[in-house]
């Protein structure tokens, strides 16, 4: 029962803390991002979308994804042009239509409450958290994208 009620305490301090101050790139994202995800998306890996899709066996081969670890490529995958990609890869299944995780969710942290912490720390730096593809993207949908550097 503690476990849970720490937990709770940690979810809630992790909302908290992006509800109260502005999360943005260089304070919150970029950090976590180091730690969690760097390793397949950083600097060696695909240096862009179009050269992953290309060769993607290699670049799988080599336990690499596309390059994430700069403001303007992890932009690319949250606000245009390949909007909602980074949502619908780390979204817990909390609102997709099949209620599945997205394939990155698993990486965002060790245990399930630090997952759900750093989630909602990157909901907030997104704003307008959805997992629509592009052609079903609307202006107010990318209106509500904030991604502050």
């Amino acid at each position: 029962m503690n476990k849970i009620i720490l937990a709770a305490i940690f979810v809630l301090g992790a909302v908290s803390l992006s509800l109260a101050e502005e999360v943005t790139y260089t304070r919150q994202i970029k950090p976590l991002f180091d730690k969690n995800c760097s390793g397949c998306h950083g600097q060696d890996a695909a240096p862009e979308y179009y050269a992953f899709k290309n060769d993607k066996d290699k670049w799988l081969a080599k336990g690499q994804g596309m390059r994430m670890d700069t403001y303007s490529h992890l932009v690319f995958y949250t606000a245009w042009p390949d909007t909602g990609a980074l949502m619908r890869r780390l979204d817990d299944g909390k609102i997709a239509k099949d209620g599945k995780p997205g394939n990155m969710y698993q990486y965002l942290g060790v245990t399930e409450e630090e997952r759900q912490g750093n989630l909602a720390i990157f909901k907030a730096w997104v704003g307008n958290w959805n997992l629509k593809k592009w052609p079903d993207v609307t202006k107010e949908d990318l209106n509500g994208i904030k991604v502050t550097y």
